[in-house]
């Protein structure tokens, strides 16, 4: 382990911490080596996991765009179940492990094949765009996929008046405001941005004047427009770029930023701008925790959990993830 690597997280961790996590990380960089594995990381992963062992960092978008260039034979993908079938969709002779099969997503299950063809009889013609954030199963039966990040662009290609955007009803309807497409909406929700509020952000304000407030589209729309912005995990780490060059200091010249996201995220981003202080509201993603040093080094280990994929699925999954890469 390089000290350059402890040095970016010092400040997030301390150093008794990082004595312990240190061994983990030096026996995971040397089965990386031994079983030619690659890892992949979620913008949610704790700092340990995504600047101690991650290869590839991102988000949903940024995940699916570089798992289609990954050269090694395994992929972990440190993340939730929906990330790790679309990185072996879209590399289906690699082996693909999951260090803990509990890695689900509220939203992804959500919704089925069957809500999907009861929308289609409701709304024959209608075009079906998926969230990434959903199984297999449930992009086979849709037309194009898209992201938090580029789902404006997606809807729009369309070419549509109307379209079905499953299954995060948040992200529909901030989507829908800012396109001037008829979204239908389909009641599912990320059980960790539902549970933010307009109070929330007015407390953050209360307490941080001056403070740039960043939510995630997956928040309930008057969450959204109580913040100064809104985008993906890769848009907001972007913006806080933004504010760090020019944003408003405090009384003590300093920057602050708040996301309204996982809160690992904020640790994350912390790192790479020690510049910027950052309000922590902490909501924490279960399933994307499961995924410790620990789990990740019996994964390499032992080889599990492989993900495996339905043979008549795969391919109508696969061409709606291709569709949306098509177009951003």
């Amino acid at each position: 382990m390089s000290t350059a690597t402890y040095e970016k997280v010092r400040h997030l961790i301390p150093q008794v911490e990082w004595a312990v996590f240190e061994p983990e990380i030096e026996a995971i960089e040397a089965l990386k080596r031994e079983h030619d594995a690659v890892i992949l990381a979620h913008n949610y992963m704790t700092p340990e996991v995504f600047h101690g062992v991650a290869d590839i960092v991102g988000d949903s978008l940024a995940l699916a765009r570089e798992a289609q260039h990954v050269t090694a034979g395994t992929i972990v993908l440190a993340g939730v179940h929906f990330m790790a079938e679309t990185a072996k969709l879209l590399n289906p002779a690699k082996r693909v492990l999951l260090p803990d099969l509990r890695s689900g997503c509220s939203l992804a299950e959500s919704i089925t094949p069957d809500d999907i063809a009861e929308l289609r009889r409701q709304h024959p013609g209608v075009p079906v765009v998926t969230y990434v954030n959903t199984s297999a199963a449930v992009k086979a039966a849709s037309d194009i996929c898209c992201t938090s990040g580029n789902a404006v662009e997606i809807i729009e290609s369309l070419g549509v008046d109307r379209v079905i955007m499953i299954p995060d009803q948040y992200l529909a309807r901030n989507i829908a405001a800012r396109t001037g497409v008829e979204v239908i909406t389909h009641p599912g929700a990320c059980e960790v941005h539902e549970r933010f509020t307009p109070a929330d952000i007015d407390d953050i304000r209360s307490g941080n004047p001056g403070v740039t407030v960043i939510a995630h589209p997956e928040c309930p729309p008057n969450v959204v427009a109580a913040s100064d912005f809104s985008g993906s995990t890769a848009q907001m780490i972007d913006f806080v770029g933004q504010v760090s060059r020019a944003g408003v200091p405090d009384a003590g010249g300093r920057r602050k930023v708040a996301l309204i996201t996982e809160c690992s995220m904020s640790d994350n981003v912390a790192a790479e701008h020690p510049d910027v202080d950052f309000v922590r509201p902490c909501n924490l993603c279960p399933h994307m925790k499961r995924n410790t040093l620990t789990a990740i080094r019996r994964s390499l280990e032992l080889g599990q959990h492989e993900i495996t994929l339905d043979p008549t699925l795969e391919a109508p999954a696969r061409r709606a993830i291709e569709r949306m890469l098509a177009v951003k």
